[in-house]
């Protein structure tokens, strides 16, 4: 989660950080072989709603330090 998160924090291009992010997230834990990340499973986080309103709120707790939500988004 602390991968993902920097990378967002980072915001290299306009657009797709988030995919780019959890896309990495998700190549480490599969290496690692772990269980797979479901980022909401199959909620649709680019579109405006509450899926998306839910993992920029974990985001933000990442911020501060607080991974506990972003995990239980990704893990959902």
């Amino acid at each position: 989660m602390r991968l993902h998160h920097r990378m967002v924090v980072i915001h290299p291009w306009p657009n797709g950080n988030g995919r780019h992010a959890r896309l990495l997230a998700d190549i480490v834990v599969a290496a690692r072989g772990q269980l797979a990340l479901t980022w909401g499973a199959s909620l649709d986080l680019v579109q405006p709603g509450l899926a998306r309103r839910q993992y920029i709120a974990a985001l933000q707790s990442a911020d501060q330090g607080d991974y506990a939500p972003l995990i239980a988004f990704a893990t959902s």
